[in-house]
Protein backbone atom coordinates (compact mmCIF):
# COMPACT_ATOMS: atom_id res chain seq x y z
CA UNK A 1 0.00 0.00 0.00
CA UNK A 2 0.80 3.69 -0.50
CA UNK A 3 1.15 6.83 1.58
CA UNK A 4 2.54 9.78 0.51
CA UNK A 5 3.97 12.28 2.44
CA UNK A 6 5.89 15.76 2.45
CA UNK A 7 8.63 16.55 4.81
CA UNK A 8 7.77 19.99 6.85
CA UNK A 9 10.02 22.06 9.00
CA UNK A 10 7.98 19.88 12.26
CA UNK A 11 9.79 16.89 10.89
CA UNK A 12 13.22 18.29 10.82
CA UNK A 13 16.38 19.19 12.89
CA UNK A 14 17.98 22.58 12.94
CA UNK A 15 19.74 22.28 9.06
CA UNK A 16 16.62 20.77 7.59
CA UNK A 17 17.17 17.22 7.24
CA UNK A 18 15.26 14.79 8.55
CA UNK A 19 14.44 14.05 11.86
CA UNK A 20 15.13 10.26 12.58
CA UNK A 21 12.15 9.81 15.06
CA UNK A 22 10.14 11.70 12.59
CA UNK A 23 10.35 8.01 10.35
CA UNK A 24 8.27 6.61 13.18
CA UNK A 25 5.11 8.75 13.35
CA UNK A 26 5.23 8.00 9.46
CA UNK A 27 5.45 4.55 9.88
CA UNK A 28 2.85 4.12 12.34
CA UNK A 29 0.39 6.46 9.97
CA UNK A 30 0.99 4.17 7.43
CA UNK A 31 0.13 0.84 8.76
CA UNK A 32 -3.02 2.38 10.93
CA UNK A 33 -4.26 3.86 7.33
CA UNK A 34 -3.34 1.20 5.55
CA UNK A 35 -5.55 -1.58 8.03
CA UNK A 36 -8.58 1.15 8.27
CA UNK A 37 -8.81 1.05 4.40
CA UNK A 38 -8.28 -2.82 4.59
CA UNK A 39 -11.53 -2.82 7.23
CA UNK A 40 -10.08 -2.77 10.50
CA UNK A 41 -9.62 0.74 12.03
CA UNK A 42 -6.90 0.70 15.21
CA UNK A 43 -10.07 2.65 17.14
CA UNK A 44 -12.61 -0.44 16.75
CA UNK A 45 -9.23 -3.07 17.29
CA UNK A 46 -9.01 -1.61 20.72
CA UNK A 47 -12.49 -1.59 21.69
CA UNK A 48 -12.53 -5.11 21.06
CA UNK A 49 -9.45 -5.82 23.44
CA UNK A 50 -6.72 -6.19 20.99
CA UNK A 51 -3.67 -4.08 20.86
CA UNK A 52 -0.25 -4.39 18.84
CA UNK A 53 2.50 -3.80 19.98
CA UNK A 54 6.03 -3.19 18.73
CA UNK A 55 8.32 -5.51 19.49
CA UNK A 56 11.21 -5.09 16.93
CA UNK A 57 11.77 -2.32 14.97
CA UNK A 58 14.44 -1.46 12.06
CA UNK A 59 15.74 1.62 10.07
CA UNK A 60 18.32 1.30 7.72
CA UNK A 61 18.66 5.08 6.48
CA UNK A 62 20.14 5.09 2.89
CA UNK A 63 20.13 9.01 2.20
CA UNK A 64 18.60 12.22 3.85
CA UNK A 65 15.61 13.44 3.50
CA UNK A 66 15.09 17.80 3.55
CA UNK A 67 12.51 19.69 3.94
CA UNK A 68 10.28 20.27 1.05
CA UNK A 69 10.90 16.69 -0.14
CA UNK A 70 8.22 14.44 -1.25
CA UNK A 71 8.20 11.22 -0.15
CA UNK A 72 6.29 7.82 -0.95
CA UNK A 73 5.60 5.07 1.83
CA UNK A 74 5.48 1.93 0.11
CA UNK A 75 4.83 -0.71 2.48
CA UNK A 76 4.15 -5.01 2.47
CA UNK A 77 2.83 -7.01 4.96
CA UNK A 78 5.91 -9.66 4.97
CA UNK A 79 4.73 -13.59 5.73
CA UNK A 80 3.53 -14.27 9.26
CA UNK A 81 6.30 -15.51 11.58
CA UNK A 82 4.68 -17.56 14.38
CA UNK A 83 2.84 -14.85 16.38
CA UNK A 84 4.86 -12.12 14.94
CA UNK A 85 3.55 -9.68 11.61
CA UNK A 86 6.40 -7.50 9.84
CA UNK A 87 5.42 -4.78 7.96
CA UNK A 88 8.04 -3.67 5.69
CA UNK A 89 8.29 0.13 4.38
CA UNK A 90 10.74 1.51 1.91
CA UNK A 91 10.48 5.46 1.88
CA UNK A 92 11.11 6.35 -1.84
CA UNK A 93 12.27 9.69 -3.38
CA UNK A 94 10.42 11.43 -5.83
CA UNK A 95 13.59 10.09 -8.30
CA UNK A 96 12.56 7.02 -7.24
CA UNK A 97 15.60 6.11 -5.16
CA UNK A 98 15.19 4.57 -1.67
CA UNK A 99 16.21 7.05 1.17
CA UNK A 100 15.10 4.47 4.19
CA UNK A 101 13.70 1.31 4.25
CA UNK A 102 12.11 -0.21 7.47
CA UNK A 103 10.87 -3.76 9.22
CA UNK A 104 8.74 -3.02 12.43
CA UNK A 105 7.76 -6.72 14.10
CA UNK A 106 4.34 -6.33 15.86
CA UNK A 107 2.09 -8.58 17.94
CA UNK A 108 -1.44 -8.95 18.43
CA UNK A 109 -2.69 -9.21 21.86
CA UNK A 110 -5.77 -9.12 24.04
CA UNK A 111 -6.47 -8.00 27.25
CA UNK A 112 -7.12 -10.67 29.57
CA UNK A 113 -8.37 -8.81 32.81
CA UNK A 114 -5.46 -6.48 33.95
CA UNK A 115 -3.40 -8.90 31.58
CA UNK A 116 -2.08 -8.80 27.83
CA UNK A 117 -2.01 -12.48 26.03
CA UNK A 118 -0.52 -13.11 22.98
CA UNK A 119 -3.50 -14.00 20.35
CA UNK A 120 -2.17 -17.17 18.04
CA UNK A 121 -5.57 -17.08 16.08
CA UNK A 122 -7.01 -14.05 14.36
CA UNK A 123 -10.35 -12.88 14.49
CA UNK A 124 -11.79 -13.07 11.64
CA UNK A 125 -11.95 -9.40 10.39
CA UNK A 126 -8.32 -9.37 11.11
CA UNK A 127 -7.41 -12.18 8.93
CA UNK A 128 -9.33 -11.07 6.34
CA UNK A 129 -7.61 -7.78 6.46
CA UNK A 130 -4.24 -9.22 6.80
CA UNK A 131 -5.35 -11.47 3.46
CA UNK A 132 -6.37 -8.01 1.33
CA UNK A 133 -3.14 -6.28 2.62
CA UNK A 134 -1.17 -9.33 1.64
CA UNK A 135 -2.48 -9.00 -1.75
CA UNK A 136 -0.50 -6.13 -2.17
CA UNK A 137 -3.77 -3.57 -2.61
CA UNK A 138 -2.84 0.11 -3.14
CA UNK A 139 -4.44 2.71 -1.45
Amino acid sequence: WILRKKVLPQHTDHAGVMWHGAYLNWLEESRVDALGKSGVSYADLAASGYEMPVVNLNIKYLSSLHHGNEVTLQSFLLPQQGIKFSWQTNFLKTDGSSSAQAIVDLVLVRKIENNFRAVRRLPDNLREAFSNLRKGSSY
